[in-house]
């Protein structure tokens, strides 16, 4: 009776490690997958900025546009991940 109960613990610790594993392949393919589309958007709004002062008029809304754009170029290059 001894040794099966031994059996059945130890066998419980070695799934709950395999799992624990497990999740850890999850959670660092997530963090990845976040950290190329914060990386994309990076970009996106980089080069959106850039064509937008070009061909941008000179009134308030214009500008206000801009700087939303600006603050959400401000989020995504310079977040950092935990």
């Amino acid at each position: 009776m001894k040794s099966i109960l031994i059996t059945a613990i130890l066998s419980a610790m070695v799934f709950g490690n395999s799992m624990s594993g497990w999740n850890n392949a999850d959670e660092e393919k997530a963090a990845k997958a976040e950290a190329a589309e914060q990386a994309r958007m990076c970009h996106v709004y980089t080069d959106k900025i850039a064509q937008y002062k070009k061909t941008m008029r000179h009134d308030e809304m214009a500008q206000a546009t801009l700087n939303n754009y600006v603050r959400l170029q401000t989020k995504f290059c310079t977040q950092t991940h935990s």
